[in-house]
């Protein structure tokens, strides 16, 4: 199977799910749904968590898919027992991810091309855990800034994901009712996120 067969395969299982409610909005997560960059944002974790002398497992930052910065960096906090400002530890991460990283990240073709397939025919949104200015870097960088809607970020609302706060949101500046919108996500906190807001949703990571 050639890649182009196999990104082609993959967009018509995700059409064809999206295509199963007359949906009003399609609400994506950024990183690991839109943009392939996972690998280099837990390089920057851990980059940033070894100067503060912390050896970080960057399974974690899977197991907390989404989660804001700063609540990630809290975690590190409780299960290594140390004491680094979580606000400072967020900068640091995003400063080097930011230099070091974003200028390389490339789209997840199949899940980008459903987008620019709905261009005009449903609201679009991304709903994300990063940070404003991180997210519009990584959205300029796969070239999808100027076809979002509305962007809900990690400072946008007073509880991140997995609460149902940014979904609501989202849904809210576009005017389309929750149970109206299908979400794009790739880690459990997303998907728990969209449960709670009562709209449905699908694992792009699972097609």
């Amino acid at each position: 199977m050639t890649t182009d067969t196999f990104i082609q395969d993959k967009l018509e299982i995700l059409t064809q799910i999206s295509h199963q409610k007359n949906y009003r909005a399609y609400l994506y997560d950024c990183d690991g749904t839109l943009a392939d960059n996972m690998p280099m944002h837990r390089a920057a974790y851990h980059h940033a968590a070894a100067h503060y002398g912390i050896d970080l497992d960057t399974a974690i930052i899977d197991e907390l898919a989404g989660w804001p910065t700063v609540l990630i960096a809290a975690e590190i906090n409780k299960r290594y027992g140390t004491h680094v400002p979580t606000h400072e530890f967020a900068a640091a991460k995003s400063a080097i991810f930011l230099e070091q990283y974003v200028l390389k990240t490339q789209p997840i073709d199949f899940v980008v091309q459903h987008l620019k397939n709905h261009l005009g025919k449903v609201h679009i949104g991304v709903v994300s855990g990063g940070s404003r200015k991180t997210v519009t870097r990584t959205l300029t960088a796969i070239g999808l800034i100027n076809t979002i809607e509305t962007l809900v970020c990690a400072d946008d609302t007073d509880r991140g994901k997995p609460y149902p706060d940014p979904f609501l949101r989202a849904a809210q500046q576009l005017g389309v009712a929750p149970q109206d919108c299908l979400v794009f996500e790739d880690g459990n906190p997303g998907v728990q996120g969209a449960i709670a807001a009562g709209m449905d949703w699908v694992r792009i990571d699972q097609i």
